[in-house]
């Protein structure tokens, strides 16, 4: 890579643009609730997003990963964006940050 400063800034953009998107069922963001597994910027600064759903007959499956990948692509660094949906390993409670685990009244 050739300023992995660079990088690191537009992979932080993207996390906090995904911090800004809510599951609609659950009054928390899709970043603290675990469905995020991975976030790539290749070296000509494209993305590729690695995310899960709830649950694989999520009702908002398709809105939801059109938000991500709409999102993704408008931030400032980033050439072009791709939003990966898999299922493997499965979602579950355990993924979710301890912030989203109070806010759902969990712990």
């Amino acid at each position: 890579m050739e300023n992995n400063n660079e990088f690191l800034e537009i992979e932080s953009r993207i996390i906090k643009v995904l911090s800004e998107i809510y599951d609609p069922e659950i009054p928390v963001d899709i970043y603290a609730l675990g469905l995020i597994y991975e976030v790539n910027v290749s070296e000509d600064s494209n993305v590729k997003v690695v995310m899960t759903l709830t649950a694989p007959n999520c009702p908002v499956a398709d809105s939801l990963v059109a938000e991500v990948n709409e999102k993704v692509n408008e931030v400032e660094g980033v050439n072009k964006a791709e939003v990966e949906l898999t299922f493997d390993p499965p979602w579950d409670k355990d993924m979710m940050s301890e912030e989203a685990l109070v806010e759902l009244g969990m712990i």
